[in-house]
């Protein structure tokens, strides 16, 4: 069980074919019926556009790996910035389809070190609950073909997997069994949130850290433009 606190920001992660962007409109509706200022919130990186843009190219791709994860990088913090910056100023809860921890683990899964861009993500705080949705990579592998507008190597569903898992971050997940069904994964992931009584807004608060955050966030954008990414 995560804290009797009630939480602001809710993150699912997990490898592509997880369901994480399913489970995160479905849990972003399901508070929202219980009167919850919750929204569901996504926090893409871009690869689905690059793919399709690749596609209509007749290309493989259009960037190499290396420049997809700078670029992947930079369009996920801009959209985590941008979504942590509404619920500082709303009060909202905030179900995030991805957080920066998805960032990291791939650039584990392509054998790469995580280090500058957890400088570049430093500013942000952890969310109050991470979900990681466990599934079987054959079953994701199986889940991303029947979509048909995207593809991912089983190689790299493996290797993802076994990145996310290597996180100093993930004995702090709430690891839910993502081989169910979506009504399955949603009674579980329910299960393991607090009774949630109404959140109150409290705007005076939310000012004074968001502009606290919003001056982290260019220290760490100024320290990543220094090092490089």
């Amino acid at each position: 069980m995560v804290s009797a606190r009630p939480p602001r920001t809710i993150a699912l992660v997990g490898i592509d074919g997880s369901g994480k962007t399913t489970q995160a409109h479905l849990l972003a509706d399901a508070l929202a019926d219980r009167g919850l200022p919750a929204r569901y919130r996504r926090n893409a990186g871009g690869r689905r556009w690059f793919g399709r843009l690749a596609e209509a190219l007749g290309r493989d791709h259009v960037l190499g790996h290396r420049a997809m994860l700078f670029v992947e990088a930079v369009l996920r913090w801009l959209a985590i910035l941008r979504t942590l910056t509404r619920r500082w100023f709303t009060g909202e809860i905030a179900v995030m389809d991805r957080y920066a921890v998805c960032q990291f683990a791939s650039i584990r899964a392509r054998a790469g070190n995580d280090h500058r861009a957890r400088c570049f993500y430093r500013a942000f705080p952890a969310p109050d609950v991470t979900f990681f949705l466990a599934v079987n990579p054959q079953i994701a592998y199986d889940r991303i073909e029947r979509r048909g507008y995207d593809h991912e190597e089983m190689d790299y569903l493996r290797a993802a997997t076994a990145a996310y898992r290597s996180l100093p971050e993930f004995p702090g997940f709430v690891v839910i069994d993502a081989n169910q069904t979506p009504g399955q994964v949603q009674a579980e992931l329910l299960a393991h949130l607090p009774a949630l009584g109404t959140v109150r807004r409290r705007i005076t608060t939310s000012i004074v850290v968001g502009a606290a955050a919003l001056a982290a966030a260019a220290s760490a954008v100024t320290c990543q433009l220094a090092e490089g990414f």
